[in-house]
């Protein structure tokens, strides 16, 4: 493969997607500032912050095609931050039963040598079951999900909390979306199928 592909995030739950392309990549951790500016939109906001966390790969890279990612969930038009702490989990997800919670995920695909990025937002909705406080409690006791935006993780445990989910890719609840991720690598000339390693 004659362009170095790089991930821009230490995220293990976007680093096993990726893996899911079957082709080297190399990973490092962005250091960015992730505060909103002024009256930013939830969409503005990712769009932003994953383009910064792509482009600063140039501290660390020459060339390469570099991912950046940010996500964040909205309910009732308010931007959720990751709980920290059971408490706040457990008032997140109180708020979140019986109701709808949406997803943005920004996107960047960026070319380090060329200077060009593409960035996009895809939307994801999580319909909750009504939950009773007692199932909140057993759900963050047993995975902790106080890192996560949502206060659940989709790919474990937190599928219990679900009566449907609404979007184009699920991958895209963990954070990086591979189907518009393909799209984008396509408008930069670069072909998954093709750069597959021979058996």
């Amino acid at each position: 493969m004659k362009i170095p592909l790089i991930l821009a995030s230490s995220s293990p739950f976007r680093q096993s997607i990726l893996k899911k392309l079957n082709l080297p990549f190399n990973s490092f951790s962005p250091d960015i500032d992730e505060s909103p500016i002024g009256d930013e939109s939830a969409e503005q906001l990712v769009l932003r912050l994953s383009e910064l966390k792509a482009k600063s790969a140039q501290l660390h890279f020459k060339k390469g095609l570099v991912i950046g990612s940010d996500q964040v969930a909205l309910h009732n038009n308010m931007i959720l931050g990751k709980p920290h702490n059971r408490e706040n989990a457990i008032k997140q997800l109180c708020r979140f039963s019986g109701d709808k919670v949406t997803f943005l995920t920004g996107l960047c695909l960026y070319d380090i040598e060329s200077d060009k990025a593409t960035t996009i937002v895809e939307p994801f909705h999580v319909h909750f079951k009504i939950l009773t406080k007692a199932q909140i409690e057993a759900y963050c006791d047993a995975e902790e999900p106080y890192q996560c935006a949502g206060s659940f993780k989709s790919e474990g445990l937190g599928i219990c909390l679900f009566e449907k989910l609404e979007g184009d890719d699920p991958n895209s609840l963990i954070g990086l979306p591979l189907i518009r991720l393909n799209q984008l690598f396509a408008e930069h000339g670069f072909d998954v199928l093709s750069l597959q390693p021979k058996r």
